[in-house]
């Protein structure tokens, strides 16, 4: 387990504890028969903790991001063409009346 994995349990926890806090106000709220009008400001501030802390753990945890090359031969987008079993002909554009005066322009 590495840092940035401990830092997302630990904005995971933070984000747990900040809505299990903004349940128990709003019940102390009606038991008091007062409005609800929004969590006290340390569960805000609690809650922002945790989603910053659980992003960066998102961005830090998986790796580093690699550059994608449009020219590699690894790449599944420039493969993807010469594979006709996905090339699909038959759709929905027949159901519009071709219109023989409309040309595309080349």
């Amino acid at each position: 387990m590495g840092f940035g994995f401990l830092v997302g349990v630990f904005g995971g926890l933070l984000l747990a504890h900040g809505a299990f806090a903004t349940i128990h106000y709003r019940g102390m709220l009606k038991i008091a028969e007062e409005e609800f009008s929004g969590p006290p400001m340390n569960v805000v501030v609690e809650l922002l903790l945790g989603l910053v802390l659980c992003m960066w753990a998102g961005l830090a945890v998986p790796s580093k991001f690699h550059s994608v090359l449009p020219d590699s031969d690894e790449n599944r987008i420039v493969c993807l063409p010469a594979n006709l079993d996905f090339m699909i002909f038959n759709h929905r554009s027949g159901m519009f009346p071709s219109n023989s005066k409309m040309k595309l322009k080349t």
